[in-house]
């Protein structure tokens, strides 16, 4: 299954808190919950999420999964 690379690309905290309306600790807690996807390193100090991981998470949560 290839990946388009709008799904690849990487969001970063402030997007993925606006497309799912949760907070920072929110999150957070949500990824070491297993119940939210995992983050990616981009370096030492700085990280952000697939956005089709995102996408896939919004799409699950709104079918009730």
């Amino acid at each position: 299954m290839t990946q388009s690379m709008e799904d690849m690309a990487i969001i970063r905290l402030p997007e993925v808190k606006r497309l799912i309306g949760l907070g920072r600790s929110s999150i957070y807690q949500m990824m070491k919950d297993g119940t939210f996807p995992r983050s990616v390193s981009l370096g030492t100090r700085a990280i952000g999420w697939r956005a089709g991981d995102v996408r896939a998470w919004l799409q699950a949560r709104v079918a009730g999964i």
